[in-house]
């Protein structure tokens, strides 16, 4: 097992007693080496597997060390090169600096020296890790990744999330479909040691079940059909960070066992591959299935339940939190048009109520397809019930005439089809075939409800 910090290195030279001694001194210094007598060796290598460093020879018949750098930077553009060269090959060592390589050896290699060009590389290597963590919070950065809610769930959330995250227990999220499961677990992430670190999401239920092993822990090239290449896993990217597998009760039983023999060693191994290396993951669940009934029907181990569920929290749905709904419906509102943030009133008295009053079954993600809905129709606040979509005002307007029939009573039920038709009339402006397409009636039948309306004229 190769520590977390290990190197894959490749080596090219044409000397065998050279060869020779770094296939025994590279894995000393705790790194796996690949040993090439010359360059061609060395591309059908790259093509094959992954290198941190390449160690090149200038000086090789063939194909030599600059052609070997020149083709690497297109085979394996994130490999680091160092060459290795004589004196009498110093301007070309500063030659192949144009190439991109980090540094030169001299002849004879000197291995205090070739240990120290190895803690180059490793810090390179984090370098590169946390530019790519920073890069992807700021993709994340125009995203919903606050918890919204003055609610006291949410401020119990809110607690739990800061309790746990200076933490490296196993967390699981649990709650309904669309409610921001994931929202929590960036949450613990970024609140946690490991934030400057990669946040890797992974959807168990996206992924075909015949691919979910090569996702998770990667493959080797020629591993299975259609591997035409190397291959790092999610796990492999999550390293020194949080993995975040959501729907874990959508994975397969075979996968469940491997999943949790790397819970807990900390040992991937690639499909196809017989080496083994170390990961250091934070791992975080959600699911919306029941998993203790789960194990009681064998669909879930009982020992991975175990593992994943350290520490719960349980995030409520929409529904039990309606005092949160504006609050989220304005936040999402500026998420698409941050412009209009120091407008008080961005939904009006009856959208308001509409919002209030429904139960989101869809939840948070329902609420949000709604508000973008609406703020495409919208070009300026208030949002009026016209702006929703049209299954959700005709639910609300159907509602308010039932609440008004029965609350009146007795009132005429043609009065209340007066009263709708009115009031539709009234949203569009006065526009009457508007009114009649959101009724879903037709324009005559309108005009004949608008009729009912006018008092009759008495005799002469």
């Amino acid at each position: 097992m190769q520590p977390s910090n290990s190197l894959s290195v490749l080596f090219v030279d044409d000397e065998a007693s050279l060869q020779e001694l770094m296939r025994m001194e590279i894995p000393h210094m705790g790194h796996r080496v690949t040993v090439c007598p010359d360059g061609y060796t060395a591309i059908a290598a790259m093509e094959k597997d992954r290198f941190d460093c390449m160690i090149v020879d200038l000086d090789m018949p063939g194909m030599n060390g600059l052609q070997v750098i020149e083709r690497a930077r297109n085979t394996a553009p994130a490999m680091d090169c160092i060459v290795l060269t004589g004196k009498q090959s110093l301007d070309s060592a500063v030659a192949a600096l144009k190439f991109g390589v980090i540094d030169y050896l001299g002849k004879p290699c000197k291995l205090s020296e070739l240990s120290q060009l190895f803690e180059r590389v490793n810090a390179r290597k984090e370098l590169k890790t946390q530019t790519l963590a920073t890069k992807n919070r700021h993709k994340q950065s125009n995203t919903t990744t606050k918890l919204i809610g003055n609610s006291m769930q949410m401020k119990e959330i809110s607690n739990l999330v800061h309790k746990v995250a200076r933490t490296n227990s196993s967390v699981l999220i649990r709650g309904e479909t669309g409610c921001g499961k994931e929202l929590v677990a960036r949450s613990v992430h970024e609140n946690s040691l490991r934030s400057h670190k990669p946040f890797v999401a992974v959807n168990c239920g996206a992924l075909p079940e015949h691919l979910i092993e090569s996702e998770l822990f990667g493959h080797k090239k020629g591993a299975f059909t259609g591997a035409e290449s190397h291959r790092d896993g999610l796990f492999h990217d999550a390293h020194g960070g949080t993995i975040f597998l959501d729907e874990i009760g959508e994975l397969p039983l075979p996968m469940q066992a491997k999943l949790l023999r790397v819970l807990e060693s900390g040992d991937i191994r690639r499909v196809g591959d017989n080496e083994i290396t170390r990961v250091d993951v934070r791992l975080v669940c959600a699911t919306h299935r029941n998993l203790e009934q789960m194990v009681e029907e064998q669909t879930f181990r009982e020992d991975l339940l175990f593992r994943i569920n350290t520490f719960e929290i349980h995030v409520p749905a929409l529904r039990e939190r309606a005092d949160d709904c504006m609050l989220l419906a304005r936040y999402l509102y500026l998420q698409h048009r941050p412009e209009h943030e120091s407008i008080e009133k961005i939904f009006d008295d009856e959208t308001t109520a509409a919002f209030e009053n429904h139960p989101w079954p869809g939840n948070v993600r329902e609420l949000a397809n709604v508000v973008e809905y609406a703020t495409i129709l919208c070009d300026h606040p208030p949002i009026a019930l016209h702006h929703l979509p049209r299954h959700f005002s005709d639910k609300h307007i159907k509602r308010e005439v039932r609440a008004s029939v029965s609350n009146s009573m007795p009132i005429k039920l043609k009065d209340m089809e007066v009263r709708a038709v009115q009031e539709a009339i009234d949203r569009h402006k006065g526009n009457k075939p508007a009114a009649a397409e959101e009724l879903g009636i037709s324009l005559k039948t309108l005009y004949n409800k608008l009729n009912q309306a006018e008092p009759k004229k008495s005799a002469a």
